[in-house]
């Protein structure tokens, strides 16, 4: 289970706000009361919600046994979908364990999209990340902070394309020079969301796939390379 400290909902986001341990629905509760008086929701029998699509009266978008990906967290399983008594409400949400730490999160059904839980890509679209990740990439922000916050960005939306620019920024300038310590921590986050999606997906052990990625990205800094300047303006940003 994921461990989390104290809630400050001043400071977290709508993602990390969505994500909560067994530990934190009593906190979760003092502050979201209110707001879940609005929902008319109606226990239902915990066996006849895997098979309902509609759950507690909230519109299910994935089943038991459903593979999903968190954003920043990667590959899921859907192993229940349950309700849970929030202050006087019922509300139902997916019980999420995750492949990287085969720890156990719960997720709101109704706030499942606003979070960015979603099905993998398709078989057609690994193809596609692959020529993605070969391709040149414009040259990020010289200032670390800008660059950093554009790569958080990228990181939380969920979207694999948008990881897969991340991980070809980060490998590009991790040739230029050392990258700092949370830089390199995204880095190695960006590699394993890309290469455990598409290993899930094309149902082949990680060791495969990595060979494939590390070709590709070798071919998107040899493009970028190409550019005129292109290395100049890298080891710009890497200077910073």
């Amino acid at each position: 289970m994921i461990a989390f400290g104290p809630l400050d909902h001043a400071k977290l986001d709508a993602s990390q706000r969505c994500l909560l341990d067994s530990n934190q629905f009593k906190e979760f509760t003092r502050f979201t009361t209110s707001r879940l008086k609005a929902f008319s929701v109606k226990p239902r029998n915990a066996t006849s919600q895997v098979l309902a699509k509609n759950v507690g009266g909230v519109k299910v978008g994935f089943k038991v046994g459903q593979k999903v990906v968190y954003p920043n967290h990667g590959i899921g399983t859907i192993e229940q979908i349950e309700q849970k008594q929030i202050g006087a409400v019922a509300l139902p949400f997916y019980t999420l364990r995750l492949a990287a730490t085969n720890s156990l999160v719960l997720v709101p059904v109704s706030n499942a999209n606003e979070v960015g839980l979603r099905r993998p890509i398709t078989s057609s679209e690994c193809d596609t990340l692959f020529k993605a990740l070969s391709s040149d990439f414009a040259t990020p922000p010289n200032d670390w902070k800008d660059r950093f916050k554009d790569f958080s960005d990228k990181m939380r939306s969920g979207n694999i394309f948008e990881v897969a620019e991340v991980l070809k920024h980060l490998s590009y300038l991790s040739q230029i020079k050392p990258l700092s310590f949370r830089e390199q921590r995204m880095l190695e986050r960006s590699r394993y969301l890309v290469v455990s999606e598409l290993a899930a997906v094309c149902r082949q052990p990680e060791c495969n796939i990595d060979p494939r990625v590390d070709d590709a990205l070798a071919k998107a800094c040899s493009r970028h390379d190409q550019r005129p300047q292109g290395r100049m303006r890298a080891a710009a940003a890497g200077a910073h």
